[in-house]
């Protein structure tokens, strides 16, 4: 199993996007994902429509027992092949609360037991892709703590930018006291538009600051991911010439993510870790 957190510690740069598109990604390809929705507003919930439960994020994060895990977990409406454990509201109010490991670990003791609550004669998720709030409390670590790989998200603007350098040294701490086992899976820039200077020198400036993390792909802005979203459809399903285009960008960034669980772990040294790829 492969857990994925998706961050930025600036808002509205598309991390739920992202998450959303890898879901979409993950089902074509039958791959069986869990979407942990840990962002307070809940985007990633309300539109893979998942059926009401008993329990959510904030019971899980409270008390991480198999049983509450169990009814926080529930289908999605795209499909067999995507779950959600529903995001919760009230999750803003323990964003700052707890901040010793002991509390830091429930999403990951949860995450550990989800083998056990797969029924007979059903395949095990394979991705888990944890959507994290803009901001570095609670919520973020526990998702750093719990995480094989960090997938930070930023457009091509100066402040996304400034967001994404600070979500990367969050994972390098992170990393260095609670997870020795946390590799970058990359940056993503999102809401490109390739004929902007602007956007090509931003992409170039993050190319200097992080090198080969920077993924090779890029997100087009399209307007066919906010009207699929407001459907709560997948973006493979929409089909239109634009929805094309981002499902087939969001194809290879999935290929990457199940190449890196494949590869065999190693611990690079501090030196090495900006330039760890894969």
């Amino acid at each position: 199993m492969q857990t994925v957190a998706v961050l930025s510690l600036k808002g509205g740069v598309g991390k739920t996007t992202v998450v959303l598109g890898l879901a979409s990604a993950a089902m074509r390809r039958g791959v069986r994902t869990l979407v942990v929705d840990l962002d307070p507003q809940c985007n990633a919930t309300a539109c893979l429509e998942p059926d009401k439960t008993t329990k959510g994020l904030s019971d899980v994060l409270a008390d991480p027992r198999p049983e509450v895990l169990r009814a926080a977990v529930s289908g999605s409406s795209w499909g067999e092949e995507v779950d959600v454990l529903v995001g919760s509201e009230d999750a803003e109010s323990l964003n700052g609360q707890h901040s010793d490991g002991d509390h830091l670990s429930h999403l990951t003791d949860a995450l550990s037991e989800l083998d056990g609550l797969i029924a007979e004669g059903e395949l095990p998720y394979q991705l888990v892709l944890l959507d994290c709030p803009p901001s570095l409390g609670r919520l973020t670590r526990s998702a750093l703590i719990a995480a094989d790989r960090a997938l930070l998200v930023t457009e091509p603007t100066i402040f996304a930018v400034s967001g994404v350098q600070r979500a990367f040294e969050a994972v390098q701490a992170e990393r260095q006291s609670n997870n020795p086992d946390l590799q970058p899976l990359g940056v993503i820039v999102n809401r490109v538009r390739p004929r902007s200077h602007e956007h090509q020198f931003r992409i170039d400036e993050l190319r200097d600051i992080f090198g080969p993390l920077v993924l090779p792909v890029a997100l087009p802005d399209r307007l066919a991911v906010q009207q699929a979203q407001g459907a709560c459809m997948p973006i493979h399903q929409w089909g239109t010439p634009g929805a094309r285009e981002v499902a087939l960008a969001f194809n290879l960034v999935l290929a990457r993510t199940l190449r890196a669980g494949r590869q065999r772990r190693f611990e690079p040294d501090d030196d090495e870790f900006l330039e760890e790829t894969e």
